[in-house]
Parts: structure tokens; C-alpha cells; sequence
């Protein structure tokens, strides 16, 4: 950020000396002269710019306009760090989980037990942000390697407002499906991470298995809710941080998207 703004009033000392409509080789450039006051106006207005141009660019990465992409913009690390830990970010889930649960509220449940609410996992149920924050919220290529170990600890909090419209899904009589891009062999440590978590009493958890490996997400997920649809179920609900959860064959009544503009998976 310092090296942005260093470089903006470079550059305007540098337009400065060199546009002088009576320009003359034999004499000194007049001398700029800007008050402290000045400094830092440009720098706020800078800052304003920056801040618009990286609220653009996640209401496009939240709206499904950006091609795939593989980082955040570097310029737009500080948006996304103040973002994930500070109000703007819980603000977000609040609503999405609210207006979830009304939808679930003023719905009229068949009775026979196939009315189900599907929810993703990472960055839905749980929040994978304290290994993020050490892998610069995105900036860093995905390193799934790096990943596996984090999950292998089994320590991901829960997304509170996920798991109070999760109790909420479940009080009220619809069946819950967890479908997740996650390895079957983490499967283990990931019902142990969401019963710690307190996420509790689902009816199925799907992972990957080997022969799902290499699919697009959307891909595999759009194949696991048409073969839900083919047993008779009625997918009502839909809850995920990426388009891919929602998107493709089969999609839910309606569908959830929750804020994930530190990463994207298609």
C-alpha cells in the first residue's frame, strides 16, 4: 500500500517539473511546493479509489462475473483482510443464514420425510479462515497439500450463523445432506471436527471418492443431487460459499450463496 502511494506522488512531482508551457533549458523548473495537508488528501483520495475499485471486484467474485480465477488481487489484500475480520464479513453471514431461515420457516414440508436442505462444508459450516489468515487471505496459489494438514487438525470453528440456521433446518423436520468436495479419507476427522464444532445429527455426509477425483465441483455435486432426486428426494434447500455448490443439474429450490471472496473453486 505504501509503495502505491509513494509512487502516486512521484508521479505527480514528476508531471510537475516536466509541463511548463514557457519551458526553458537555461532555468530551473519552479519548485513545487505542496502542503502537508495536500499529502495527505491525495493519499485519502487514493485510499477512497483503491477501496472502490476492491468492493468492485468482490461484488463481481460474489455476482459469479470474474472468470476463474486463481488469487485476490494484490492491491486488494487490506480489503479483504478488514473484510474477513472485521463486521462487513459477519454482517454478510448474518443475512444469509436470516433470510435462509425465513424461506425454511414459510415452507410446507411434505411429511414424508425426502424434504432436504443441503449444506457445503468449508467456508459454510466451517470456517477454514484461521488457516487462510497465515496464507495471506488468498493471495497465496492453493497449495492443497498445505490444506490437507490443516484439516487434518480438525480445528476449523464453526460459521455461528451457519450452525443456527443448521439447528434451525433440523428442528423443523427437513432432512440434512452434507455434500462436500472434500476427500473421502478425510472423513473421520471431519465428522470429529463438526461435532466439536457443534454440527450434529445430519442424515448423510457425502464426500469425494477415488473415482470423483480430478471432477470439476460443480460437476460432482450436480451428479450427487441428481442421484438424491433419482431417490426421491426434493432438494428445497441449497447453502454454499461457491457458485459450484449451487449451479448445474438438479439445483435446489433455492439456493444460498454465503460471502467467500478469498477464494474460488468451479
Amino acid at each position: 500500500m505504501l509503495f502505491f502511494k509513494l509512487f502516486l506522488l512521484f508521479s505527480l512531482f514528476s508531471f510537475t517539473f516536466s509541463h511548463d508551457a514557457a519551458f526553458d533549458p537555461h532555468l530551473l523548473p519552479r519548485p513545487l511546493i505542496i502542503q502537508p495537508e495536500d499529502i495527505e488528501t491525495l493519499f485519502e483520495k487514493f485510499d477512497d479509489e483503491l477501496n472502490l475499485h476492491c468492493t468492485s471486484w468482490r461484488f463481481s467474485v460474489e455476482a459469479n462475473n470474474l472468470s476463474p480465477w486463481k488469487t485476490i488481487p494484490e492491491e486488494c489484500l487490506g480489503y479483504v483482510k478488514e473484510y474477513m475480520t472485521g463486521r462487513g464479513y459477519k454482517l454478510d453471514l448474518e443475512r444469509v443464514s436470516s433470510e435462509a431461515g425465513v424461506y425454511a420457516k414459510n415452507l410446507e414440508l411434505s411429511g414424508d420425510g425426502k424434504d432436504v436442505w443441503i449444506f457445503d462444508i468449508d467456508e459454510t459450516l466451517l470456517s477454514n479462515l484461521p488457516y487462510y489468515i497465515e496464507h495471506g487471505y488468498g493471495l497465496e496459489i492453493f497449495d492443497p497439500i498445505e490444506f490437507d494438514k490443516w484439516v487434518q487438525k480438525g480445528m476449523a470453528p464453526a460459521i455461528e450463523p451457519s450452525l443456527k440456521l443448521y439447528e434451525k433446518i433440523l428442528d423443523l423436520g427437513f432432512k440434512v445432506f452434507l455434500l462436500t468436495g472434500r476427500n473421502e479419507k478425510h472423513r473421520s476427522i471431519t465428522i470429529e471436527n463438526l461435532t466439536k464444532a457443534g454440527f450434529q445429527r445430519w442424515d448423510k455426509l457425502i464426500l469425494r471418492d477415488s473415482e470423483q477425483h480430478g471432477k470439476l465441483a460443480v460437476v460432482f455435486k450436480s451428479e450427487k443431487r441428481s442421484e438424491m432426486v433419482e431417490e426421491g428426494y426434493r432438494i428445497v434447500g441449497n447453502s454454499g460459499d461457491q457458485w459450484s455448490d449451487l449451479l448445474g443439474a438438479d439445483p435446489s429450490r433455492r439456493s444460498f450463496k454465503l460471502p467467500n471472496p478469498m477464494y474460488y473453486i468451479p
